[in-house]
């Protein structure tokens, strides 16, 4: 039986779920915060110090170890806001409207918990009643307070000049500060593979397990296909390093930045996961025992792993549709709390603009400074203030955190293609080629579209909380993924919940396609994007890359044919769309085949 919620809340951007478990862990759900940006740590740190009438003692830039220390001290201060919560919650009265009668009622109606909770309601016994609410009292859990590093943020650092040691750069001193904290909870890293970073968490104790194989933090890997999961398992094993989950995500129909496979969808990524789970798990602890043997650690019992899903699900039946066909532990559910104000930080004006949003207002755009697509909101105050500095012949960040420096092309020291420097020389470079006007104008917007997302990622905190250290006026940025054009209401942290699990929809009848037909769609549109970019730019994919893209897409076709001619009845209301859309989706495939014959060429002809 489950006790708790089958689902938790990914992380999403830099301040939207910062706090996030401050708000929701006492009602038993999980959620992931970033700490890639510890300066919107230390004022969010400093906000909750005020709001406790706590002594607040700032972490400078003259401290040794700044980064880590702001992170280990907000993450100290969000762990003991959780369980102070929690144990309010837990002596509350079990009366109607109460936190401790939240908690039950939002839990799935199938797990132990909502089934006891209900037999205490319905005991007439007073004192059996009261026994049955003290043992509800002491079942009480806190959801988890996990957080996520993107193991690819990870610049060197200076100081008077100096480079520091690797171990003060972004993503190591992030990690340390993780690692010190007082959680016990989970690091999700994201964003590929750091192999530094990989071995640093070696030397934190925190990360090794005890006699009996407990581990006080573990390691969440979020992938997109399983090859990549196995590979990045087995280095984390070779180390004696344990993953305790594998978060799948499907590559573009999520929020934030997208990471397309080699056109890998979703539906066969979680079936061969589910096929070939326990292939995995005994490959991985053969590595991982080796490993402890051969430094000397006691082997501890065969641990376990978890595998979520997440990217794009919007329904109930999607979500118990993860659970029960790929036996997924937990769904993620994202973009669509982006619409919860009562635990995500989203400024209203922000929050206004998403509820209004379309397809056509969240795009894949090329606003992220890392050079890697990105879900954007078009319409944001981001967006619109970046497209005014332009027109006023003054584009480009004046680059006040500088999270994302990793670009050379004019400067010795690296700075970030969305900063003012940066655009400047780009756009004097482009003007000394006299391009024809269209070129011109296509190369001009590619450079202006990076966008300061150190800064504007968190402005919906700067608005909310009145932080402001940078001393700007906040120019949110926000990055739905596309399924969040289906979700057209402001919505309570119940009404959500009773969505995710079917007692009420928060759609309001709209037409939306299903969850893995909305990312072929996303799939074949960027392959589509892809080969006309082949067709302009010079050092572009090869013609075979493109056709084992085109290959994985019919491989994933035919498994979803498949998929739903093996549907049982419950899920029988699906079939009919759901070949329908396919069909059309393999016709555009087909289509782009026939516009680019290349596709068709055997690779030796």
């Amino acid at each position: 039986m489950q006790n708790s919620h089958t689902f938790h809340i990914p992380v999403l951007g830099i301040g939207f779920s910062l706090d996030a478990p401050a708000k929701v862990a006492k009602y038993g759900i999980s959620s992931v915060m970033s700490i890639v940006d510890d300066r919107i740590a230390e004022e969010v740190r400093a906000y909750y110090c005020r709001q406790r009438n706590e002594e607040y003692v700032p972490i400078t830039d003259e401290d040794p170890d700044p980064r880590a220390n702001r992170i280990t001290a907000y993450l100290n201060l969000i762990g003991t806001i959780v369980r102070e919560r929690s144990a309010a919650l837990q002596s509350a009265a079990f009366e109607p409207g109460s936190e401790i009668t939240t908690y039950f009622e939002l839990l799935p109606e199938q797990s132990e918990l909502h089934t006891r909770y209900n037999a205490m309601l319905a005991c007439t016994d007073a004192a059996r009643r009261a026994q049955l609410q003290q043992e509800l009292r002491a079942a009480i859990e806190p959801g988890d307070i996990d957080v996520n590093i993107m193991v690819k943020v990870d610049k060197d650092n200076y100081r008077n000049g100096e480079k520091l040691p690797a171990e003060y750069a972004d993503a190591m001193a992030a990690l340390r500060g993780y690692a010190r904290s007082e959680l016990d909870s989970s690091v999700v890293l994201s964003a590929g593979f750091n192999r530094r970073l990989a071995r640093y968490m070696e030397s934190f104790a925190a990360f090794q397990p005890d006699a009996a194989g407990n581990l006080r933090k573990k390691i969440v890997l979020k992938v997109s296909d399983f090859r990549s999961a196995l590979t990045q398992a087995r280095m984390f094993a070779r180390s004696g390093l344990w993953i305790s989950e594998f978060r799948i995500e499907s590559g573009l129909n999520c929020g934030g930045h997208t990471f397309a496979t080699d056109g890998y969808l979703l539906g066969p990524v979680l079936e061969e996961f589910k096929t070939r789970r326990t292939e995995l798990l005994d490959t991985l602890y053969a590595i991982y025992t080796d490993a402890l043997v051969k430094r000397g650690s006691a082997v501890p019992p065969r641990p376990a792993f978890r595998i979520t899903a997440q990217g794009g699900v919007g329904t109930a039946s999607e979500h118990d549709f993860l659970l029960e066909h790929y036996a997924v532990d937990s769904v993620g559910w994202g973009s669509p709390f982006l619409l919860v104000p009562e635990c995500i930080n989203v400024d209203p004006d922000t929050l206004q603009r998403l509820a209004a949003a379309g397809g056509e207002q969240i795009v894949s755009s090329g606003a992220s400074p890392l050079g890697v697509p990105f879900s954007n909101l078009t319409n944001s105050a981001s967006e619109i203030h970046k497209h005014e500095l332009a027109r006023r012949g003054n584009p480009g960040s004046p680059c006040p955190k500088g999270l994302l420096k990793f670009n050379t092309e004019f400067t010795e020291l690296p700075i970030c293609t969305a900063s003012r420097t940066y655009q400047r020389k780009k756009i004097a470079e482009l003007d000394a080629q006299n391009l024809p006007a269209d070129q011109y104008q296509l190369r001009h917007f590619e450079i202006i579209e990076r966008v300061c997302l150190c800064r504007d990622l968190s402005g919906s905190v700067a608005v909310n909380y009145k932080t402001n250290a940078h001393g700007e006026k906040p120019t949110p940025a926000v990055c739905p993924g596309p399924n969040l054009a289906f979700f057209t209401k402001v919505a309570s942290l119940r009404e959500m919940v009773d969505h995710i699990y079917g007692r009420m929809s928060l759609i309001n009848g709209a037409r939306r396609p299903h969850m893995f037909v909305n990312e072929l769609k996303l799939y074949v549109s960027d392959l589509a994007r892809q080969l006309l970019k082949t067709m302009r730019d010079t050092g572009a994919r090869s013609v075979q890359e493109f056709r084992s893209y085109r290959d994985n897409l019919l491989q994933g076709i035919e498994y979803y044919r498949s998929l739903i001619n093996s549907l049982d009845r419950d899920y029988e209301h699906w079939k009919t769309a759901l070949m329908a859309e396919v069909a059309a989706a393999k016709h555009q495939l087909d289509e782009l085949s026939t516009a680019y014959p290349d596709l068709n060429t055997p690779a030796d002809a």
